[in-house]
């Protein structure tokens, strides 16, 4: 029987074992199949507070799981295969092992949505980006491209404007899918150009570890052409990992999970941090918040129901 299993290492899961840890509740984190989050995808992050030179994605999980282990969290590798939370104690399936919850803090992140290709992913992290607002300050003076055509494109071309020379946007159809006052920003802004009726068929060059240009296909015509750019920003979307929540938990329209008075689903006992629940700000240090959140909301259900 565990006091409190957290589902997810990101900065998030991480953040709640700390806390959790640190309130002698001897956490147990399941690490996932995504071990570390969207974090591990990066490379320098300017913008986590207490690192006024910037720190490595990978570095900084592995500080913050330092920091877990240091105060008393035990790590388990695998992912969850199946969850039981119509009582309490909440059943967790690992593997072949069976666990037993007092309480369950949810931070399964959400993963980022991405074209498939090779080239994609060697250069992610080395001119490619699933996150303009992590990233855009790399890129001042320089041409980069946003694929996409939804709120998602929108913001991150409209965010990337603050750096870049020349923002083009690359979409499949003729017409964005984005909110109408998005698209109204979108088409007034100098810096933005849009390249209709277009999918990136490549991105290069991988050999030399940058971008330097996406290869292009024309939809109508099949044309191929060579657009050089010094980034990729890929802005189609994210996918929370919910789906294990489906049918027990509450999700919107887009499948994240709703909390209620901080960390708190519809399940009492049952708290929800990070990106699972966050489809606005999507951040490492907002992440980290929301897990500091839960963890003092178990704490508090569990003084309440041990």
């Amino acid at each position: 029987m565990r006091n409190v299993v957290i589902i997810g290492s990101g900065c998030a899961g991480l953040t709640a074992a700390i806390y959790a840890a640190r309130a002698n509740l001897k956490p147990l984190l399941i690490r996932g199949v995504e071990a570390g989050g969207q974090l591990t995808l990066t490379t320098l992050v300017e913008n986590f507070p207490g690192f006024p030179k910037g720190v490595q994605g990978p570095e900084l999980v592995e500080l913050m799981k330092k920091q877990a282990t240091e105060f008393g969290t035990e790590f388990m590798e695998g992912n969850v295969a199946k969850v039981d939370l119509s009582h309490r104690p909440f059943l967790l399936d690992v593997g072949q092992e069976r666990l037993e919850a007092k309480t369950l803090i949810i931070a399964s992140g959400a993963s980022a949505k991405f074209l498939g290709l090779e080239s994609e992913r060697k250069l992610l992290g080395h001119g490619v980006s699933t996150c303009a607002t992590c990233d855009g300050y790399f890129f001042r003076g320089k041409d980069v491209a946003v694929v996409g055509g939804g709120d998602t494109a929108a913001e991150d071309a409209l965010f990337l404007t603050r750096y870049a020379n020349e923002v083009s946007i690359i979409h499949r159809r003729e017409q964005l899918r984005a909110s109408k006052i998005m698209q109204d920003r979108l088409h007034r802004h100098e810096k933005i150009k849009f390249i209709w009726n277009s999918v990136v068929e490549d991105i290069l060059d991988p050999e030399k570890h940058e971008v330097s240009g996406i290869k292009l296909r024309n939809t109508n015509t099949k044309e191929e052409t060579i657009k050089p750019v010094h980034g990729v920003f890929i802005g189609i979307g994210h996918e929370p990992n919910t789906s294990l929540f489906r049918g027990q938990l509450e999700v919107d329209d887009l499948g994240y999970l709703i909390t209620r008075e901080g960390s708190k689903t519809n399940i009492p006992g049952v708290f929800a941090a990070g990106d699972v629940k966050d489809r606005v700000y999507r951040q490492a240090i907002t992440a980290s918040g929301s897990g500091c959140m839960a963890a003092m909301d178990a704490e508090r259900f569990l003084e309440e129901e041990p």
